[in-house]
């Protein structure tokens, strides 16, 4: 690094954002240390997503891409049906893109952060920042160069950067999961199949070596409700279709849901010595499917900046310069497949 100024980052969050940054310092030979809010990492909510070819090649530029291909499953194909079962188009996904749980993303980074000899440390819930030192709500601190606000669409850290910076938005609709133990509507393995239904939106796939059809449900509501009865709202929206969504919800062994919120802007990404990435700097609903994969680019050109530029505010502008247009065009069309 010679001169280069900065030689520590604190990383509040240890979710895909905050675990890709670390490992992408670690790769451009900068110091960093994860700070995570809760006591366990990679605790399974019950959501999956699929990393997509860009969030893949961003891994294999940081040399994580075979931790992730090694719990996760290809998606090969793309089905889309309307209410009555008809198919309307089949398309190839574009390779290489994996499948997995979110949880499963979140322990292999950690474990391979961890492997890497980079600290990852458990409940730590930032509480602020000052003069590059980091207080956590257990009273203790950390201190660095640089700090990483990798804490998600609610981020402590763009409050720091901005009190004024814009709550997320409410997208309009609900997002449910679930699991139904093997594959009782003789699905083809590794193919998704997107439904548009009467009163909702359905995906179901069946990954090859799991045992289980997971499915979700994009289902549109008047506000959020915070603890919903997600498996109602899930058959209520896929009952009057004749698709087996409503079968395989009904016999699904584990449901979870959550309300649907974006960011299509953030007007400061960075101020100081703060920074942003994944949806602290920009949310999108999960219709694109970009969301992991995103925070993962982010991470590699924000480790890059940092290694290519001396003084902070140089990298940050790099780095701001580099992805702000992708990120808000990406939060923009999710938000507009979303809303169809």
């Amino acid at each position: 690094m010679g001169a280069m100024a900065i030689r520590r980052v604190i990383i509040a969050g240890g979710g895909v954002a905050g675990t890709a940054t670390a490992l992408a310092l670690h790769h451009a030979g900068i110091e960093s240390a994860v700070y995570e809010a809760h006591e366990s990492g990679g605790a399974d909510a019950g959501a999956f997503l699929t990393v997509m070819p860009n969030g893949m090649a961003g891994l294999d530029t940081i040399d994580a891409a075979d931790a992730v291909t090694a719990v996760s499953y290809p998606a090969r194909t793309v089905t889309l049906l309307d209410d009555t079962g008809q198919r309307l188009g089949h398309r190839p996904i574009d390779a290489p893109s994996r499948s997995l749980t979110r949880a499963a993303l979140y322990r292999a980074l950690q474990e391979l952060a961890v492997a890497r000899g980079i600290p990852v440390h458990h409940g730590k819930r930032m509480t602020g920042a000052d003069g590059g030192v980091v207080t956590f709500a257990d009273g203790t601190t950390a201190s660095g160069d640089v700090l990483v606000g990798a804490d998600g669409i609610h981020s402590r850290t763009r409050r720091l950067i901005d009190p004024d910076a814009p709550e997320p938005r409410w997208a309009g609709q609900h997002v449910i999961y679930g699991y139904t133990p093997g594959n009782p509507a003789g699905l083809d393995l590794d193919e998704y199949y997107m439904i548009r239904g009467k009163r909702g939106f359905f995906g179901l796939t069946v990954p090859d070596g799991d045992g289980r059809t997971w499915w979700f449900a994009r289902v549109p509501g008047s506000g959020p409700l915070h603890d919903g009865p997600w498996r109602q709202l899930a058959l209520d929206a896929s009952r009057e279709d004749s698709t087996p969504a409503h079968d395989l919800i009904a016999a699904s062994e584990r449901v979870v849901g959550g309300d649907s919120f974006d960011i299509p802007t953030t007007p400061h990404w960075h101020g100081g010595s703060m920074v942003l990435t994944g949806d602290a700097a920009h949310a999108a609903v999960p219709a694109a499917a970009q969301g992991a994969s995103m925070a993962i680019e982010d991470a590699v050109a924000l480790a890059t900046a940092l290694r290519e530029h001396d003084e902070i505010k140089d990298a940050f502008l790099a780095y701001e310069q580099r992805r702000r247009a992708e990120t808000e065009e990406t939060v923009a069309a999710s938000s507009r497949m979303g809303s169809a």
